[in-house]
């Protein structure tokens, strides 16, 4: 071995006996005993009773200067796309060597047996990285492997195992075998692939899967805190079999490779309950399959840790306890509605109230509220629904999204009988959801009587606390949003805690219209944008820029995140 780390290739065994640690005959025995068990040499020895653990670890750490490490005191890191994607798993489990630190491109490794020069010489060839030995006890390494490679099979070995076979692109006229499609979906490989790629998906904060074939490849990416990256490439010759197996899951019809399909099923991973909605449409290289991991713990969060500050926080939950109204959360498609929405309705649900919901789809049943599946195919649409709701002497109505002017018209009858709303709107900001409504053709003095409030969000990615250091970002993205030069700034330099990412999870930023006397007025009156916004600034209005800023100089998220969020 190269390096400072290493002094001179000598064996375990004939440095004891040097040390006067064993005598030269309980080596000898020592090594019979080895041949015929096919183990390591220490662990011979400690089993014989010639040596106990603690000495030879301390007889390494004086004679060899080869630091001893307790595992159990330590955080374990585990370093990018080669351990990711468990090419160094196989190393790592027949050596008993764990990687634990990485810094100047040198890989801290603990071992079980530290002196095993091909140990580390497979480890330097695989990873790039020069290698420094430390030595740990075997029982804290086994632990250790248990829980960071968690026994399972790499897709390595999956696909090592997988019998790939030569890809013909089957003509959407041509005939299938259906026989052998399901026979592919149901093979023990394909199951295994792809309930590796679900586990590793609902362990790591997934939100989507998107399997992806192209002329020579399929790519295989995970959405996490709303940024795409790739993971892996299957072989192409596998593509058509994990397409098939994902059918079965959801239940859809496995023939079918020329229209779009969508299905949903409930799946448990590792004691661990996922909901799936799966979306597969035909592409000119075969199925495209997105998976949407719908996470109820994320859905359903308490108001308070949803980003809103303390001033914005008073008035929604003032406006969210009025009898009637309608209360409307505008923003583009993933940027929090639902979970802004949903955590309301957790918070209003009890036994004096009357839910009802319609929404498409229903993304997560709690228990109080009554909730309906809109299913247009038999005419059971938005508008459908909240006129049957107002037979059912309801408190509160949530429309899972106004989209015409029928639903706007029946959402705002229910308003004005007496029942508070809420729905959402795909606006940029909350005052485009006024023009909206009027461009739909609901007429300005109906808007004005039912609105009482108009909240606009997007999310933002938060900066990881474990890797979390200062920054000094770029001259032209401070004057973009016109900040001093000598505003103090962070941003995660990637760690272990969130995939070297540099964020871990998600906040909302809020703009928050109350619609008040004045700003009635100014819609009865058809007020521009610029006029409405400009008598809410009067009343303490916050836009989205402004609380964007806000969670930026408060050290939550980047400036990046911030400029991404708001420059549309």
């Amino acid at each position: 071995m190269k390096g400072k780390f290493w002094k001179e290739k000598e064996r375990l065994g004939d440095m004891l006996v040097k040390g006067n640690i064993i005598t030269q005959e309980q080596l000898e025995k020592a090594l019979i005993e080895q041949r015929e068990k096919k183990e390591r040499l220490g662990k011979t020895l400690i089993k014989l009773g010639f040596v106990s653990e603690e000495t030879i670890l301390n007889f390494l750490g004086s004679q060899m200067d080869i630091p001893f490490v307790d595992l159990e005191q330590i955080e374990i890191e585990r370093f990018g796309k080669t351990l990711r994607d468990g090419i160094l798993e196989p190393i790592v489990k027949r050596h008993l060597a764990i990687p634990i630190g990485l810094k100047n491109n040198v890989l801290t490794v603990a071992m079980a047996d530290p002196l095993d020069i091909f140990a580390i010489d497979e480890i330097r060839g695989v990873t790039g990285f020069e290698v420094k030995p430390m030595v740990a006890k075997e029982e804290q390494i086994r632990e250790a492997i248990n829980k960071h490679y968690r026994g399972d099979e790499s897709i390595e070995k999956i696909l090592t195992d997988a019998e790939i076979k030569k890809v013909d692109f089957v003509g959407e006229d041509e005939a299938l075998d259906l026989d052998k499609i399901r026979e592919e979906g149901e093979s023990a490989t394909t199951i295994r692939l792809v309930n590796h790629i679900l586990t590793e998906a609902v362990e790591k904060g997934v939100s989507d899967i998107h399997i992806e074939p192209y002329e020579d490849e399929v790519r295989i990416r995970f959405r996490i805190d709303g940024v795409l990256s790739h993971i892996f490439s299957p072989p192409k010759g596998l593509h058509r079999a994990i397409v098939s197996r994902v059918k079965i899951i959801g239940n859809l019809n496995i023939a079918e490779r020329r229209l779009p399909q969508d299905g949903r099923c409930t799946i448990r991973l590792r004691a661990k309950e996922a909901d799936l909605r799966i979306s597969i449409i035909p592409t000119s290289y075969g199925e495209k399959v997105v998976i949407r991991i719908l996470d109820p713990v994320s859905l359903c969060v308490d108001l308070a840790h949803l980003g809103m500050n303390q001033t914005a926080m008073e008035l929604y939950k003032k406006k969210i306890l009025e009898p009637h109204g309608i209360i409307l959360v505008t923003g583009p498609t993933g940027c929090g509605k639902t979970t802004t929405l949903y955590s309301t309705l957790k918070t209003l649900n009890s036994i004096d109230k009357n839910i009802i919901t319609i929404e498409d789809p229903v993304e997560y049943k709690i228990k109080g509220l009554n909730q309906v599946q809109a299913k247009p195919n038999i005419g059971l649409e938005f508008a459908t629904g909240l006129r049957s709701f107002l037979r059912q002497d309801p408190d509160i109505i949530f429309v899972g999204e106004i989209r015409d002017r029928e639903t706007a018209e029946v959402a705002i009858n229910a308003s004005l009988t007496g029942h508070l709303v809420f729905s959402t709107l795909h606006t940029n900001d909350s005052i485009g959801a006024i023009t909206r409504l009027q461009n739909m053709g609901i007429e300005p003095f109906l808007i004005a009587s039912t609105l009482i409030l108009s909240v606009a969000q997007r999310l933002v990615r938060k900066i990881c606390p474990e890797c979390k250091e200062k920054a000094s970002p770029s001259e032209r993205l401070l004057q973009i949003l016109d900040i001093p030069q000598d505003t103090q700034f962070f941003r995660g330099a990637g760690c272990k805690k969130c995939l070297n990412a540099g964020y871990k999870g998600r906040i909302g930023i809020y703009e928050l219209l109350d619609i008040d006397d004045n700003i009635q007025e100014l819609i009865i009156g058809r007020g521009s944008a610029r006029r409405i916004k400009e008598q809410a600034m009067k009343r303490g209005f916050i836009s989205m820029k402004d609380s964007a800023k806000e969670k930026l100089l408060s050290g939550i998220t980047t400036i990046e995140e911030v400029i991404k969020a708001i420059v549309t």
